[in-house]
């Protein structure tokens, strides 16, 4: 992904809206019945939503999708932080409720059914990912995955649909089994979180943070060619063009796999300006020089 252009730390309820696959009329609607905290406004007036605004209205869709009761997701959040786990403990219930009305339904509520019991097997949020994610996480040790490489994936799979998630998920999937990798990886989301606004775009920590994000991409990379990952990855993405060979019909088997009715997989490029991160000038400096390492390293023999 290109970083020439720096995402915003806030966009207004327009970019918010078109982001998640809603509307803002439905988004005030979660601000009037308190679903949805309202965010600071500008100097114009305007509503600003940043990244963990958008983390909840990203679950609120997911929920309201799975069929849940709009009553039911705000009960579900009170008294939690908007991408807490302890949101899922208090969702038990409601899936109870739900899942005994899904029986009575068609086919067109097949997909929420699904969603339902998804949760179910995994015990959270995750289960409201798509099918082809879940599966992969499922292979995981239990509480390896945090809240913040759920919500990650969630946003990925947002922005490139189930197999850009599914294909994240390895870089979990070898961490799990190296856990030096998962210090490593600790270490250096640790050192790129320090590079905040009190540090300077030419400050020489930047360029030596985006040299570890580098070195630990390549061992991880390592990992994922020798343990035989990256095969699996390559199965995994024959297997998914096999069942979507026309582009065309991606936009509806998109709405089958479970993002929802209306939701689409959006370019990086458009999804940098929608989704905010609330990242500073120097850590956007580290990531575009990572990226300017990883380009010009050499093809492995």
């Amino acid at each position: 992904m290109s970083l020439s252009s720096t995402p915003p730390r806030q966009v207004q309820i327009g970019d918010a809206a078109s982001f998640v696959g809603t509307t803002p009329r439905a988004i005030r609607h979660y601000h009037q019945i308190g679903l949805l905290p309202e965010p600071e406004r500008g100097s114009d007036g305007r509503r600003r939503y940043g990244y963990e605004d958008m983390i909840r209205l990203l679950w609120i869709r997911k929920m309201a999708d799975a069929g849940i009761a709009l009553d039911d997701i705000r009960a579900a959040f009170d008294g939690t932080a908007p991408a807490g786990a302890g949101a899922d403990h208090d969702i038990a219930g409601v899936l109870g409720r739900l899942e005994k009305t899904l029986g009575a339904r068609e086919a067109e509520l097949q997909l929420q059914q699904a969603a339902v019991q998804r949760m179910r097997t995994r015990g959270s949020r995750a289960g409201l990912l798509s099918d082809l994610v879940t599966d992969r996480l499922a292979t995981l040790p239990e509480g390896f995955l945090r809240q913040s490489d759920l919500d990650s994936l969630l946003v990925i799979e947002r922005i490139f649909g189930p197999l850009g998630a599914a294909i994240n998920v390895t870089r979990h999937l070898a961490m799990a089994t190296h856990p030096s990798l998962r210090e490593e990886s600790d270490r250096v989301e640790a050192a790129e979180e320090a590079l905040d606004d009190t540090v300077a775009v030419d400050d020489p920590r930047v360029a030596q943070v985006a040299a570890e994000r580098h070195a630990f991409d390549l061992a991880l990379d390592a990992v994922i060619e020798s343990s035989g990952l990256a095969q699996d990855d390559e199965a995994l993405c024959d297997s998914w063009e096999a069942l979507h060979p026309d582009p065309a019909d991606e936009g509806q088997d998109e709405a089958a796999r479970g993002l929802g009715e209306g939701a689409r997989v959006m370019s990086a490029v458009e999804a940098v300006g929608k989704m905010p991160y609330d990242f500073s000038p120097a850590r956007v400096r580290c990531m575009e020089l990572a990226v300017e390492l990883a380009a010009h390293e050499p093809p492995a023999p």
